[in-house]
């Protein structure tokens, strides 16, 4: 439906001056910062607003009421309402005092922190608490600080779950959400107790740990003082390998580059200054030493050498700036290595939030590390520059022709001279690396070159861009507290953009959406930046795309990009020269308005708009100019194509300098090519209405063709509208009268929508004339169309088409509604004929589209009579745009931009004249057609299609009427009506006053006193209309189907009009235009077009009209949030929900859709139609009625609702479950949907929050009382509320015991179908409480279920019986609300034992125990188990958890709480059974797809062991011995499964119990070893894995002894390699699961495997290769000097960079690597010969080292495989040339490829590239030489920024040396290699190269005689020459330096013909060359002269593309 969009209303014609509004005295009279904005929004609408001081006391009473639910522990539904209030109080932009905002955060963050806080209500509060605190100068830390443990505390206890949980909650999301948003109230002294907290957890073999550590220091530790702990950071960094670890580290680096650009914020004296008040229990306040970090004179701020980072540490950075870019070469999956690593962390850290970015992360580091640190470059005239070149020697001396080539080619390019200061782009070194990075990635900006890295390549230079201009206008505010040494300059400016340029350029054409975006989001940034320097090209690249049609999408492309580029053509501000060139791109942008084009006339019409927005359309009076003065403006040329002149640049001058004009030059040209102006607005409307022509016909719903058509149709309109707005005052006339002819003169059936879009353009510029205009007209062509009888067909179809005869009524009618679009005030003179106008209408239209076309008519005219609206959006203000000075000088004007103040606006405000006239339309039309309506349903009138007709045109009319007054009359509510709608509210339980409610304010209602006549007159009609709505409902249910359907329509619509359409009308279906959330949606995306930078403070005017419009909205809002529902409306309610069970689908649909909205509007609507909806579920009831009962519960409104009220649940339930009785399918699918929408609706009940007292949060409840006006019944109130609480809880728990007997009795019945009985277990298992003891029915009914029948009820049953016995652990085990809420044990043999000596000798004889068994005599005495390695990796906590053995009889936990006697008990009757066993023995063991055991299963038995202790272990053991004995694998799992629960649950039996229970496992275990099936393999090794898992290895010893033993014995040479492999098999399982406990046996394991290499089991091999890197691992240790985390912290900051404070050099193997290095030699000679080969030691030893270090170079200490690979890699290259086995080959090539994705260890690096280059230049075969060099380039690019620049030259040197090869492959391969590293090489080395190839091209000369001996060698050395000269120019794909032409054209082109393989070279490199310049041919093209481009066309034989 096309209702008018109001939000578009303006108008030209300003009517009478208004009186701007009276402001209240305490918002005008103020200087206060936020007062200032309040009374901007004041100054911004027609109507005043509230006082300052009236505003403040309704705050003061929301805020008196969260502090009162606070105390009274109302938390939901108390709080949350009074949450909701003060969201909606906020909307309406009055100030929070700053105590009172200090006092509300601080309740909402201890409400967040207060264990056992319902997740929902935490939502509420964490939302809450970013809002108020997310601006930082309203709030600081000198404001206000806050405790981080609290949140620690429960993110710690929460992240991780045990083997028996489940449940997955949001909470740790929530609490990172928090802490990430308040960390900057956590006091900056608390750092030191943050790290001594977070380090210890730190274990180096295990990820989670990693990772979690990670996670909270870098989300708690204060970022103000890095400068203690960043080095550490770093240290810890650079010894990981994850992608996880990267992505928040690069987040965390970005924030700290950002805010220290402010040297004050670090300085250490502000730790003293801040008060520090907000410790909570738990938080110390350690301050280490930090004498290293003094400053000796004043503060300066944290400065390095870049930015605020070291150089490594900023060479680290970029390594991984350029491995982010994710960008493949021949190292294929060399970037897998982080996220293979990442595998071994578990689900639960993707709980977290998720770090920003790394891209966009990545980006701000840079630019917030740039400054002038450094010496500047002399300045690049390159299109693109390049950075620090080296001092390059002398060219060397000629070769003799007797073969010293190599030696010439590779002579050192740069000698002595080394000592010269390095030079840095623009003096900045992060602007340097940035260039680097950007020229090593250029070639994969181009489009022939895209792939996934694109859009992130494009994403980074988009955000670079982004934040440099944030940066810079940040810098240019007053208050800036950047130094002014640090700041951006404009040659780092200008750099920059020049080294953006190029990229952006290429990556314009790219095919891919977003990676478009980005570029044009680039391009938008750098014309704010240097337009010069990118709009010409952009202009160059312009016009041939759009004046020859290339493909389309460069056509696209380019109309984008000028978009982007658009403000430096409007905005005279931003680029003075711009404005000329508008005009000509215009006219050849009038073309891109085309149907059959769609993205294009969108991009066209996109453009125009912007465009459009920013300047007024009109000619420029010349100004006089003087007679001789000689001034000769430019004569104008008249072709037919238009012209657009761009800038011929002189050779060495940049684009960007030519001569600049004068601002009067400039403006003189503008002046001359702005009197086309009207010549374009008449082309380009002639344009639009072709394409209006030429649109499908239209649909029945009136709109002409598909999706695509109506949103042109809708866009071209939109940029028509802007234009017509800004049209000067003859320019308008003419366009007027354009569209006057063309609408008078044609009907065309197919665009009655669009012609109504097109005048409604011109009607919003000018209505007064428009009216003028149309109005006459069109009245006379409606008046003889009815009468000729057009739309007398009766049809009320929605579905039919109009007919062609009334095409011309149709086409009128729409030409009206458009001219009415307009001013109220200029309809008043045409009041009588529209009167009678609307009454013909409503006589004569017959037809659908006819009477519905007549009531949108009146709809539009009485919309635009009584709403409020602006009258115009104009760029400039009225009085300006009015004034002589702009209509002479407007493009002076262009661009303009306005600070809020400073802003006029004119409104429409309806009028007294206007209100009557709405009154009198209401009474001469309207009222009577009611009446007719009410006789309509009078008793005994015929039914038939003419009644339906009647009854659906009139019905349509009123309708329409009333939807056109949705702010006329403002609703009133009676305290009686109030005082209802509060008993019977959906709130359940509370008392009134906690029930939120609002006072209406002003908004601009045009009738607003009750007592005014005209307002109970209008009200008593509507009341009418209601009571007609509510009749005719009652009536047509009556009524049989025939002749209703379309009348049900109608009348669902109508009293969606009569319940929604009011105020802001939130409802989306209608008047779409003052919808706030729309409005607000608006208003954002209009923001993100017009921003020009980050942080901008002034805005287009149009912006300002938005605005103004959205808080004119926000106000209705207000007045709409509580709605008057009395006893019409509650009718009305009940008559949509038996619509919604209707037998018509299409009926039931509409009537739902209108009952959710009014749930969302009314109060008490869900609690009013549940009873009816439940009674449709009965049975008897019709299946339609009863689907629409389904599907409407299945709203989650509805549903969430019913299942989530517990007083109401059980109704629920027992109803949702009781609809088994109607067996048709579809009726079953609802019942499944909506049972699964309850359930994913229905928690845990758990009201342990109501315990729990959290005195921090009663103090902030005391402060905020504090800061707003007491209360008299302050204390009564809180009381009763409290008491409400209590009492609404007891009824809870009554409900919800209740609910829970139904359940077992529903699910108990035998003739519960099975899908039933699920759904019930499911919610029976939820009803699990950890806070009341649970009933033995309800237990053993879970219990029993373990063994069903049905797998997914034993499935949630098992579930069930872990849950239950946790709780029961829980209850027994806990202190107190809090460990219940935190489900927190405290067991009672746990001790904390202090921690006294912290040396690493210490930390490994904790571990040594772990082999010694334990004295369990002792062990009793003194805790010695510690089941998991807490701390003492990297440093030590204060204390270790151990436990106590327990004791030998008594048991340890039994009784267990009182409370749960019963359950137990319950357990236990069924648990003694052994039948009970039998049967779920049966289901273990049944066929599955599992080859492990089951979690499940296991954690099933360990919870019944667990709870009985060995009661139940005689019953279990004769079936655990009859399913070991039986082979099946199935039935080995059930007993592994049984063995493994059992052991499990012992781990606290009584220590006789325990012996006993080994007794008999341990001979079990021999079985187990004993078996010899391969199918059972997989389930052994599990069941160690699980028994092993977070346990201490001597509780399991005899398990221990035997692995041990079998390992130690087997022979690894044997006959049957199955016995070798189990044995293998299981000992990965135990060492896996010990991990670091497991080093006490690593070295006898090493020796004994290391014996072993000469095995001949290849899988034996295999295993061993995974025991190396787990010992690898498992081995590694930082060394600080003492393991505290003090110590660690000092000596990461204090210790050289080079010292290996990590441990992370790969020491361990360093001897065994050694041997290996001698043997290998040794084995190479005893290698056996072709097939045989592979069975050599040589080979298998081989193939077990690089599978060995692949998987370290794979896992998270990948950094330390380097010490081993060093050595060993001569021999890897050697491995790659073995021809006879490729399995050995392959893997050496793979390994030595996935290092380079590892960042190298700065010391490696050298080492590695020698190794590397010794092979290349020493191996005797070329095929390693093949091989080896894309490796160099591989390398070089992943590292590029880690290699020193001598070294980088050796590199070119070695490679030159390979030219020279005399192998022609590895020849072109080293030329290939060559241009890949010279992209990225100093230039001066470039030009010696150059020089040196030219002239061994000139000296070699080919013999005649190809025969003789010289020839070949001749020949080599030309090819080499020739061949790097090709390398040289592939190396600049995208530009053309000063050499190039000299090189392709004298140098190249005389090659072409020479024998092959030179001109097969020479002709690769030309056309690799046309390839890469096509693009920026007609720029490249001016860098050769005539001779050189007539060369070029024969060097590239065919001169068609260069003539």
């Amino acid at each position: 439906m096309n209702i008018p969009d109001v939000s578009t209303l303006s108008i030209g014609d300003t009517g009478p001056p208004q009186s701007s509004p009276h402001i209240p005295d305490d918002i005008m009279n103020t200087t206060d910062r936020y007062m200032v904005k309040l009374r901007n929004y004041a100054k911004s609408i027609p109507y005043s607003i509230e006082p300052n001081s009236k505003m403040q006391q309704m705050l003061d009473f929301i805020l008196l009421r969260i502090a009162q639910c606070i105390e009274a522990k109302d938390y939901d539904p108390g709080l949350l309402q009074w949450d909701s209030m003060l969201t909606y109080w906020s909307m309406l932009k009055y100030p929070i005092p700053k105590e009172k905002r200090i006092a509300v955060v601080k309740i909402y963050f201890h409400v967040c922190t207060t264990p056992g806080m319902p997740n929902h209500v935490v939502a509420a509060c964490a939302d809450g608490l970013q809002v108020l605190t997310r601006s930082k100068k309203k709030l600081s830390i000198d404001d206000m600080r806050l405790p981080w443990m609290p949140i620690y505390r429960i993110l710690s206890k929460d992240l991780f779950l045990t083997r028996r949980q489940f449940e997955i909650s949001q909470t740790s999301w929530y609490m990172g959400y928090i802490a990430d948003n308040v960390r900057r109230f956590f006091h900056p002294a608390a750092i030191d107790d943050m790290l001594s907290t977070f380090l210890p957890m730190i274990d180096g073999t295990n990820l989670n740990s990693i990772l979690a550590s990670q996670y909270y220091m870098l989300t708690f530790l204060p970022l103000s003082h890095p400068q203690s702990y960043l080095p550490m950071l770093f240290r810890v960094w650079q010894s990981i390998n994850s992608y996880m670890f990267d992505d928040r580290m690069l987040q965390f680096l970005a924030r700290l580059a950002e805010m220290h650009v402010d040297p004050t914020v670090s300085d250490p004296q502000r730790i003293e200054e801040i008060p520090d008040d907000a410790k909570s229990e738990g938080e110390g306040r350690p301050n280490w030493p930090k004498d290293d970090l003094e400053a000796k004179w004043r503060w300066s701020g944290l400065f390095s050498d870049v930015g605020i980072f070291s150089e490594t540490e900023w060479n680290y950075i970029m390594a991984k700036c350029m491995a982010s870019m994710e960008i493949p070469l021949a190292d294929a999956g060399s970037l897998t290595t982080g996220p293979n690593a990442d595998g071994q962390a578990t689900f639960e850290m993707n709980r977290l939030p998720k770090p920003n970015w790394r891209i966009a992360s990545l980006a701000r580091i840079i630019v917030y590390s740039m400054a002038q640190d450094g010496m500047p470059n002399p300045a690049s005239t390159a299109p693109t520059p390049f950075f620090t070149p080296v001092a390059s020697g002398a060219s060397t001396p000629l070769p003799q022709q007797d073969g010293g080539l190599g030696d010439y080619l590779s002579a050192p390019l740069a000698k002595g001279n080394r000592l010269k200061t390095k030079s840095y782009l623009a003096g900045c070194k992060a602007l340097d690396s940035l260039a680097k990075l950007i020229a090593s990635t250029e070639s994969f900006f181009h489009p022939t070159n895209s792939g996934s890295w694109t859009s992130d390549l494009s994403a980074f230079i988009k955000y670079i861009v982004y934040d440099f201009n944030k940066r810079w206008y940040e810098e240019q505010q007053p208050d800036c507290k950047t130094p002014l040494h640090r700041r951006l300059t404009k040659e780092i400016r200008r750099e920059l953009v020049k080294c953006l340029r190029t990229v952006t350029l290429l990556a314009m054409f790219s095919q891919d959406n977003s990676t478009v975006s980005n570029i044009q989001s680039c391009m938008k940034s750098m014309s704010i930046m240097e337009p010069d320097l990118i709009l010409h090209p952009i202009l160059e690249r312009a016009v041939p795309a759009l004046e020859a049609l290339v493909e389309t999408h460069r056509t696209i492309a380019v109309i984008k990009a000028l978009g982007a580029v658009a403000p430096a053509m409007v905005c005279r501000h931003v680029y003075y020269p711009g404005a000329k060139h508008l005009i000509p791109i215009l006219d050849l942008l009038l073309p891109g308005i085309d149907l059959n084009d769609p993205p294009k006339t969108f991009c066209t019409t996109s453009f125009i708009s912007e465009i459009a927005q920013y300047i007024k359309f009109g000619e420029l009076a010349n100004p006089k100019v003087p007679i001789g003065d000689g001034v000769d403006l430019a004569p104008r040329v008249s072709t037919e194509l238009p012209v657009l002149e761009v800038e011929q640049f002189s050779n060495g001058m940049e684009p960007g300098s030519e001569a600049q004009l004068s601002k009067e030059e400039e403006d003189a040209i503008l002046r001359d090519t702005a009197a086309t102006f009207a010549d374009w607005v008449a082309a380009l409307l002639r344009r639009v209405i072709l394409l209006f022509e030429n649109l499908p016909e239209e649909g029945p719903d009136g709109t002409a063709g598909g999706a695509t058509e109506v949103q042109l149709v809708d866009a071209v309109s939109g940029a028509f509208s802007q234009i017509c707005v800004h049209l000067s005052e003859p320019l308008y006339d003419m366009v007027l009268g354009l569209v006057y002819d063309y609408a008078t003169q044609n009907v065309r059936s197919n665009a009655v929508r669009a012609i109504h879009q097109l005048v409604e353009c011109v009607a919003n510029a000018n209505p007064a004339k428009t009216l003028d205009r149309f109005l006459p007209f069109c009245e006379r062509s409606i008046r003889t169309e009815l009468e000729h009888g057009a739309s007398s067909l009766r049809i009320t179809s929605s579905h039919s088409t109009p007919l062609p005869s009334d095409a011309t009524l149709h086409w009128n009618l729409a030409i009206l509604r458009g001219a009415m679009y307009n001013d109220g005030r200029v309809t008043l003179k045409y009041c009588d004929q529209l009167i009678s106008l609307f009454k013909l209408l409503n006589e004569k239209t017959f037809s659908k589209r006819g009477y519905s076309s007549s009531g949108k008519l009146l709809s539009s005219t009485l919309l635009t009579l009584s709403h409020t609206y602006p009258l115009e959006n104009k760029f400039v203000n009225p009085d300006e745009w009015s004034s002589e000075d702009f209509k002479a000088n407007h493009h002076q004007y262009w661009g303009k931009l306005y600070h809020p103040e400073d802003i006029k606006l004119t409104w429409h405000v309806p009028n007294a004249e206007e209100i009557e006239f709405v009154l009198r339309i209401f009474k001469e039309v309207v009222e009577p057609v009611l009446d007719k309506l009410h006789g309509l349903l009078e008793t005994g009138i015929v039914r038939d299609e003419i009644w339906r007709n009647d009854f659906c045109r009139h019905l349509s009319f009123v309708r329409n009427a009333f939807s056109g007054i949705p702010t006329l009359a403002k609703e009133v509510i009676s305290p009686d009506e109030f005082q209802s709608v509060l008993d019977s509210s959906d709130i359940l339980f509370e008392i009134p006053e906690m029930i939120a409610t609002v006072e209406p304010l002003n908004s601009g209602f045009a009738l607003s006193d009750p007592a005014d006549p005209r307002h109970q007159y209008i009200t008593g009609l509507r009341r009418k209309f209601g009571e007609f709505l509510h009749k005719a409902s009652v009536s047509l249910q009556k009524q049989g189907e025939e002749n209703t359907v379309d009348a049900v329509h109608g009348l669902l619509r109508s009293i969606r009009t009569y319940l929604l359409e009011y105020g802001d009308s939130r409802d989306r279906h209608v008047l779409q235009s003052t919808s706030y959330y729309l409005q607000s949606d608006r208003y954002h995306s209009e923001m993100n077009i017009a921003r020009h930078y980050a942080g901008q403070k002034v805005w287009p005017r149009a912006l300002y009209v938005r605005r103004a419009r959205l808080y004119h909205a926000a106000r209705l809002r207000w007045n709409s949030i509580e709605r008057k529902r009395g006893r019409l409306e509650d009718l009305l309610i009940d008559d949509v929900t038996q619509w919604s069970l209707w037998n018509y689908a299409t009926v039931r649909e509409s009537s739902q859709a209108l009952l959710e909205s009014l749930c969302n509007t009314f109060d008490g609507v869900r609690r009013r139609c549940l009873p009816a909806l439940y009674k449709a579920l009965d049975p008897g009831t019709e299946d339609d009625r009863m689907k629409g009962a389904l599907w409407t519960l299945n709203l989650s409104v509805f549903a969430k609702y019913a299942i989530g009220e517990p007083t109401l649940a059980t109704e629920f339930v027992k109803k949702l479950l009781a609809c088994q009785h109607n067996e048709k399918g579809s009726i079953q699918d609802c019942v499944a949907s909506l049972s699964e929408t309850c359930l994913s609706n229905f928690a845990e009940p758990c009201h342990v929050v109501y315990n729990v007292d959290n005195s921090d949060l009663i103090a902030a409840a005391h402060l905020l009382k504090s800061s707003v006006p007491a209360q008299r019944e302050d204390e009564e109130l809180i009381g009763r509320c409290r008491k409400q609480r209590v009492e609404r809880l007891s009824v809870m728990n009554r409900a919800i015991s209740q609910l829970t007997d139904a359940l077992l009795e529903i699910a108990n019945n035998s003739r519960t179908h099975w899908r039933y009985a699920i759904v019930a277990i499911r919610l029976l298992r939820t009803l699990i409480r950890r806070d009341t003891p649970l009933k033995a029915a309800h237990v053993r009914y879970l219990i029993e279920k373990s063994h069903d029948s049905n797998a997914s009820m034993r499935y949630y049953s098992q579930r069930a019986v872990m849950k239950i016995s946790r709780f029961i652990k829980l209850r027994s085990l806990a202190h107190g609300p809090v460990d219940l809420a935190l489900e927190q044990n405290h067991n009672p043999l746990k001790r904390k034992v202090m921690i006294q000596d912290f040396t690493r000798e210490a930390g490994e004889r904790v571990l040594g125990e772990y082999r010694k068994p334990l004295d369990l005599d002792r062990a009793r005495e003194q805790p010695m188990i510690r089941d998991k390695v807490g701390s003492g990796w990297m440093v030590w906590d204060k204390t270790m958890d151990s436990f106590l053995a327990p004791h030998p009889s008594k048991s340890t936990f039994q009784p267990w709480d009182v409370g749960s006697d019963d359950a137990v008990g319950a357990i236990r009757a069924i648990a003694l059974q052994p039948s009970f066993w039998k049967k779920l023995s049966t289901h273990y063991s049944t066929e599955n797809s599992s080859d492990v055991i089951l979690q499940d299963n296991l954690c099933c038995v360990k919870s019944i062991f667990q709870l009985l202790d060995d009661e139940p272990i005689e019953v279990l053991k004769p079936i655990v011995e009859e399913l070991l004995a039986d082979k099946d694998k199935n039935k080995q799992r059930a007993a592994a499964e049984f063995l493994a629960g059992a052991i499990a649950g012992s781990k606290h039996w009584p220590t006789d119990s325990q012996l006993k229970l080994w007794k008999w496992v341990t001979p079990l275990i021999n079985i187990i070893f004993s078996q010899k099936s391969n199918e059972s393999l997989s389930v052994w090794s599990s069941f160690f894995e699980h028994v092993f898992y977070n346990k201490d290895p001597r509780r399991l010893q005899p398990i221990v002894d035997r692995i041990m033993q079998e390992f130690s014995t087997v022979d690894f040479n044997g006959e049957s390699t199955f016995e070798i492999i189990q044995v293998l098999c299981f000992f990965r399982a135990f060492y896996e699961q010990l991990g670091i406990k497991f080093s006490p046996w690593v070295d006898d394991v090493l020796d004994r495997c290391w014996a072993e290499l000469k095995c001949e089991h290849e899988d034996v091999l295999a295993y061993f290769s995974e025991i190396f890197a787990f010992c690898g691992k498992v081995m590694w240790r930082p060394n600080p000097s003492l393991l505290t985390p003090e110590t660690f912290v000092r000596e990461c900051r204090t210790s050289p960079v080079v010292a290996d404070i990590m441990g992370s050099r790969g020491l361990f193997y360093e001897e065994r690597v050694m041997e290996l290095v001698k043997q290998f030699p040794v084995w190479r000679k005893e290698r056996l010969p072709g097939v045989r080969a592979f069975q050599s030691t040589y080979d298998r030893v081989g193939i077990l080292v690089c599978k060995w270090l692949f998987q370290w170079v794979h896992d998270t200490n990948a950094v330390s495989a380097f010490d081993c690979i060093l050595p060993l890699m001569p021999e890897l290259i050697r491995f790659t040339e073995v021809n006879d086995n490729d399995e050995l080959a392959y893997r050496a090539k793979l390994l030595m490829v996935r290092m380079c994705g590892v960042i190298i260890p700065r010391q490696f690096i050298d080492p590695l590239l020698d190794e590397i280059f010794t092979a290349i230049t020493s191996f005797p075969s070329w095929k390693v030489r093949l091989k080896i060099l894309p490796l160099v380039q591989v390398f070089y690019f992943r590292q590029s920024f880690l290699i020193s620049d001598a070294k980088l030259v050796e590199m070119v040197e070695v490679i030159c040396r390979c030219l020279d090869d005399e192998v022609v492959e590895v020849r072109e391969m080293a030329a290939t290699t060559l241009s890949g590293i010279l992209r990225l090489s100093p230039r001066r080395s470039i030009i010696a190269l150059k020089d040196r190839f030219v002239r061994l091209i000139k000296n070699v000369k080919l013999p005649e005689d190809r025969k003789s001996p010289a020839y070949g060698a001749a020949l080599r050395q030309l090819h080499a020459a020739i061949l790097g000269v090709c390398a040289l120019i592939d190396s600049y794909p995208y530009t053309i330096e000063r050499w190039m032409p000299a090189l392709l054209t004298g140098v190249l082109a005389e090659h072409t013909y020479d024998p092959i393989p030179i001109s097969t070279t020479v002709r690769k490199c030309a056309s690799a060359f046309r390839k890469t310049h096509q693009d920026t041919w007609h720029e490249d093209s001016k860098k050769f002269s005539e001779e050189q481009l007539a060369a070029l066309s024969t060097l590239l034989s065919g001169s068609s593309y260069y003539a």
